[in-house]
């Protein structure tokens, strides 16, 4: 095959041929757009209606944080975050609805909204990048993409976010492309390199948790926003965290399981829906303990035994 390089700095055209081409080109990749002009190629994108502004907290005020916290303030419809940076400033990031943003068209505006939702921000970021640096700023896009297969033929293989790009709320875009070199090299290693095998097994082998993942990506943004927001949610953190400290090697909750362990992203939804089920059941036989306890009670009580 031939490959046409353009040079960004030079503008120089520059043509190589290659045999295989694999594509590790980001959520709009160049190749995708050419394997979807072929047969049998399923590709969807989905647009969420939230989009984000970046703010920056300066180390002399993120030395007011914890350094070791990831630092969340939920609010149902949107939420703020702020991740720690080693200069001991903060990475912040404000998602809500395009037309939420849309109705922020001012300084006036934007400082109200500070006050009214993030008071305590107030401070940290500093009024002036509120007033004015903010409303300067234009909200940026979230997308998910789904495709299959990620090849076609032995000619073409995609990766990373060109195959399946997610939203940001787990953190996993990038390490899950990372984890499709991990496992394009041990079928490598299982193929004896022979590429034409390789690259019809990688689809199958790693569809289901790359499409896992987009998923989980998806829900952790209402996790983080509303859910966290529930006492029944932040019971079952609690339950989680206790039965985890008691079994390490049997009870992972969710998030552990996907940030800090090699399981598979789509086992990791099963180990999920499995941890649920047994919840419901323990929950299940607590309730009727608790009223066979109750009747035998109020029958002792009633007569007098």
């Amino acid at each position: 095959m031939q490959i046409l390089l353009f040079g960004l700095r030079t503008h120089e055209v520059i043509e190589k041929t290659s045999k295989l081409i694999i594509g590790a080109d980001g959520a709009h990749s160049s190749l995708r757009n050419i394997i979807q002009q072929q047969d049998r190629f399923s590709f969807s994108q989905k647009y969420i209606e939230h989009g984000y502004v970046e703010l920056i907290i300066k180390p002399t005020e993120g030395k007011l944080l914890d350094m070791n916290a990831f630092h969340l303030w939920p609010r149902r419809t949107f939420l703020m975050i702020a991740i720690p940076n080693p200069d001991a400033s903060f990475t912040v990031t404000l998602f809500m609805s395009f037309d939420k943003f849309k109705k922020l068209n001012n300084s006036k505006l934007y400082l109200q909204f500070f006050d009214e939702n993030f008071p305590d921000a107030i401070n940290l970021l500093g009024a002036k990048q509120i007033t004015e640096e903010l409303p300067l700023k234009k909200p940026r896009y979230l997308v998910s993409i789904y495709c299959r297969p990620y090849h076609f033929e032995d000619k073409f293989l995609l990766i990373g976010d060109a195959a399946h790009a997610m939203v940001p709320f787990y953190g996993q875009g990038m390490n899950a492309g990372f984890e499709d070199c991990t496992v394009l090299n041990q079928l490598l290693d299982l193929h004896n390199d022979d590429f034409a095998k390789v690259i019809e097994n990688f689809t199958n082998v790693r569809n289901e948790d790359a499409r896992s993942i987009c998923e989980l990506a998806m829900y952790n943004y209402k996790e983080m926003s509303s859910y966290t927001l529930n006492k029944s949610f932040r019971l079952r953190k609690c339950i989680d965290e206790l039965l985890y400290s008691f079994m390490p090697e049997i009870w992972i909750p969710l998030y552990v399981s996907v940030t800090f362990s090699d399981m598979k992203y789509k086992k990791c939804i099963e180990n999920r829906r499995w941890q649920d089920k047994v919840i419901r059941t323990m929950l299940w036989i607590l309730s009727i303990l608790v009223i066979t306890f109750s009747f035998i009670y109020y029958y002792l009580t009633m007569n007098n035994v």
